[in-house]
């Protein structure tokens, strides 16, 4: 019987798309990362606390906003700040970042608002969004320099975005300093 079957040239088709089906699965869902730790080791700005003496007044970054990250659709925690540094560019730093790693990550800016739950985790493309570049690893500290078009106080919220599906994986609100 199995020899019947295997000599049908519908099922060697069956096969064939059933093949094809699986690895273009595959390589949508990219099941594996689920379980692929990369950690980034970049280094953050040193920002000097204020205080009355001269040493304060040398130039050097200044945090001109901030805030953790919250869960949307993987667990994320972590701190961004904007920074802007002495010679007048900014950078956006993600401190002690810790989420699920995916395919297509990225790390957009954006004018919305971060809210918590299932409603917060397709909001970030409703509006305008500058993308900083590819997510560098889902662990660790990590620093984007932003354009010079990018204007920061455009931007209210930091998104670790999954282009591929567009949903945030987590966000952060900037709150100014």
């Amino acid at each position: 019987m199995i020899r019947r079957l295997l000599s049908r040239p519908v099922t060697w088709i069956a096969v064939a798309v059933l093949g094809l089906g699986a690895a273009g699965g595959l390589y949508w869902f990219q099941p594996w990362r689920l379980f692929t730790v990369t950690v980034v080791t970049d280094t953050l700005s040193t920002v000097p606390q204020p205080s009355g003496s001269p040493a304060a007044s040398v130039a050097a970054p200044v945090v001109i906003a901030e805030g953790d990250f919250i869960t949307h659709e993987h667990d994320t925690s972590g701190t961004a700040r904007m920074v802007r540094n002495p010679d007048g560019s900014h950078q956006l730093e993600i401190a002690g970042l810790d989420t699920s790693d995916g395919p297509d990550l990225r790390v957009w800016l954006s004018d919305q608002q971060v809210r918590t739950g299932l409603a917060g985790w397709r909001v970030f493309d409703d509006g305008e969004y500058a993308e900083l570049g590819r997510l560098k690893g889902n662990h660790g500290d990590q620093v984007y320099r932003l354009a010079d078009g990018i204007d920061p106080a455009a931007f209210r919220s930091v998104t670790i975005w999954c282009k591929r599906f567009s949903v945030s994986f987590g966000a952060a609100e900037l709150a100014a300093v």
